[in-house]
């Protein structure tokens, strides 16, 4: 696949509005008369859309009321407004707002377009900013779901001699009817250099900003990060197409972040606080990313009912979980939480209540491989010993034991976390635990990252690798090497098959299987 080319003038229009810094010295009067109107320079994204309801996001480059309108055809015939009271971009959400749309029939794609008006001058109004999404059905039909993570990572960051953030330009032309993004939405620890060396000699040239020269510690230092992924031209178009299920996991923090981590032995940190650092991350990922919000401090782990043949649970293993640990402990406490308690308790009543075909569990960390943090222990639910559940490992013996008892069929599993993609299928014939049904956990990643060698698996549960997307070995090159990866599920209406494809950067499918429901 070639390359996707920006268009200069476009991408540094679009990068200089997006950092307010837009100057107008010796600017034609065309050019002021335009800057009079509000801008819409990051676009739009919808995301956890129903049958009847959709978040529409936006970001307006001062404060605005926000407005939505919506059709059911592409002309705006028989245009509707949003009935939910009008949202207000200002200074306190980083000029970001959305609206819940509610009242959308099911099943049909929906067209939709973003207006915003002066504070000071309601018919100042800017030029629409237009996308489309597909609401979920009432009724079987095919249902296309696609899943990845990583997003600028490890200093990869937008060059745009090679074409900018390429792979979503690959799934916007997949057209997966929902995208579930598993985590590392930015990489707030990882600046992104002007350039860096290819193992051909060549050099990577990044696109720079302020924000994302240091590591993230404040509130407009996490919004930067997000803004910067906003420059890219597929991203916005994607977003604007593609509606989404947003996790977060650590890097949207800090690398293996836990809310008790300290600070101290990391001198690019000036905020020693862990609660005040991962308080500005939490704010500005709630800001950016279109999540239907309820309350002070709402969850991140939520449910996405897609109709009679798909639910996804999307869990958070960040906000909950105790520090990381050799992760041995043999008896269950808050040292040993994950998921932890409360949501635990919720996936058990969401899962056992659903009545889709397919239940989808979106994790930000695989379960069975083993993801180390140096120099501490152990980052995800694996710890490494191959016996008995032990320490984090206990939350999924309780899941599974849980599944197995209430009989509750066609669970599957979609992750992320470790840059590269794999397929594992578990089973109590291999494993040490015995008390669960047979299922399936697939891995995609990274979006635009480093890409990682594989890592070992933790036989507790019995896995077994079906498909693993690098060699042995991979030494963590960039983009530019072709290894990042996204998934696809694919649900047939008239079989209710859920076909399981890997892909890679191009779009090329590197292992594919047919799941048949339970029934």
């Amino acid at each position: 696949m070639g390359t996707f080319p920006f268009g200069r003038r476009r991408f540094l229009s679009a990068a200089m509005q997006t950092a307010g810094a837009v100057a107008f010295a010796r600017a034609p009067a065309i050019a002021r008369q335009a800057a009079a109107r509000p801008g819409i320079p990051c676009g739009t994204a919808t995301g956890d859309v129903t049958g009847t309801r959709a978040i529409v996001w936006s970001r307006s480059d001062r404060p605005a009321r926000m407005r939505v309108e919506w059709s059911t055809t592409e002309s705006f015939q028989n245009v509707r407004r949003a009935s939910a009271p009008a949202a207000v971009a200002r200074e306190s959400t980083g000029l970001t707002a959305r609206i819940d749309l509610a009242g959308l029939p099911p099943g049909q794609k929906i067209f939709y377009r973003v207006l915003f008006e002066d504070l000071a001058d309601s018919r100042n109004l800017s030029l629409p900013a237009a996308g489309s999404f597909q609401s979920a059905p009432d009724r079987v039909r095919d249902i296309t779901v696609a899943w990845s993570a990583d997003t600028v990572g490890q200093g990869w960051g937008i060059n745009l001699d090679w074409g900018g953030l390429r792979i979503y330009e690959t799934i916007r032309r997949a057209r997966p009817d929902v995208f579930i993004h598993c985590g590392d939405t930015i990489y707030a620890d990882a600046p992104v250099p002007p350039e860096m060396a290819l193992p051909d000699g060549t050099v990577w040239k990044n696109v720079v900003t302020p924000a994302k020269s240091k590591v993230a510690e404040t509130l407009d230092e996490f919004r930067g990060n997000y803004l910067y992924n906003l420059l890219d031209d597929h991203v916005r178009r994607f977003n604007a197409e593609i509606p989404q299920i947003v996790l977060w996991d650590d890097h949207e923090v800090k690398n293996n972040w836990f809310p008790t981590m300290s600070l101290e032995a990391d001198a690019r940190y000036t905020i020693r606080d862990p609660a005040v650092l991962s308080g500005n991350a939490r704010r500005a990922f709630l800001e950016h990313n279109p999540l239907r919000l309820a309350g002070d401090r709402p969850p991140i782990f939520r449910t996405v009912p897609y109709g009679p043949l798909l639910e996804v649970f999307a869990l958070d293993l960040r906000s909950y979980r105790g520090a990381n640990s050799g992760n041995r402990q043999p008896a269950a406490s808050a040292a040993t939480a994950l998921a932890g308690t409360s949501q635990l308790q919720w996936l058990k009543t969401g899962l056992r209540a659903s009545k889709a075909t397919w239940k989808v569990i979106a994790s930000d960390l695989p379960i069975g491989l083993v993801v180390q943090d140096p120099g501490i222990g152990y980052e995800a639910f694996a710890n490494g010993d191959p016996g008995p559940p032990l320490g984090r490992e206990l939350e999924v013996a309780d899941l599974l034991g849980f599944i197995a008892r209430e009989r509750i069929q066609n669970v599957v599993w979609v992750t992320a976390d470790v840059h590269y993609a794999a397929a594992h299928h578990y089973d109590p014939e291999r494993a040490r635990f015995k008390g669960f049904r047979p299922f399936w956990e697939f891995v995609a990643g990274p979006l635009h990252a480093a890409t990682g060698p594989p890592l070992a698996l933790d036989d507790t549960f019995g896995p077994e690798v079906r498909f693993v997307g690098v060699p042995p070995g991979t030494a963590y090159p960039g983009p530019a090497a072709g290894l990042q990866f996204f998934g696809m599920l694919a649900i047939t209406a008239a079989s209710r098959v859920m076909s399981v494809r890997l892909h890679k950067l191009n779009g090329d499918t590197i292992y594919a299987v047919d799941l048949e429901p339970e029934r």
